[in-house]
């Protein structure tokens, strides 16, 4: 039954641990209520002081033939490899999950985590790119 506490065929699964406990951590530290701002860099806070590195609000370009057409900010991005999208509210709307799937996308990479500051918990959901070939610098 422990193969179920924790899975060594995720993806940065160990990251993934690092980042979701941080994740109870600010919201048992902080509780409900705030902005999702005011989570983020709790978040960033968090994460970094267990050294990793935090990029906050990462602008990332659009481009087609070339031309930049539209840009998109991560609120996180973790050692170059995960995102992290913070949402309130206690629940993932089809907007939320479609906003992380194109983050993915556009950026290349592999993995994704939403986490959403409930009124009543922390919830997450991992989001995987299969098709991940980072466009990252």
């Amino acid at each position: 039954m422990s193969q179920f506490l924790k899975r060594d065929d995720l993806i940065y699964a160990d990251l993934c641990y690092e980042i979701i406990g941080c994740a109870y951590d600010v919201y048992n530290s902080l509780g409900t209520g705030l902005k999702e701002s005011t989570y983020q860099k709790a978040m960033a806070i968090s994460i970094r002081n267990k050294n990793h590195l935090v990029e906050e609000q990462i602008p990332f370009e659009i481009k087609y033939a070339g031309k930049p057409i539209g840009r998109r900010y991560f609120d996180l991005l973790i050692d170059k490899k995960i995102i992290v999208e913070i949402k309130k509210g206690g629940k993932y709307s089809k907007s939320y999950i479609d906003q992380v799937v194109e983050y993915l996308h556009i950026s290349g990479l592999k993995l994704a985590i939403l986490i959403d500051f409930g009124k009543e918990k922390v919830i997450f959901k991992r989001i995987v790119n299969l098709h991940g070939d980072s466009k990252l610098k």
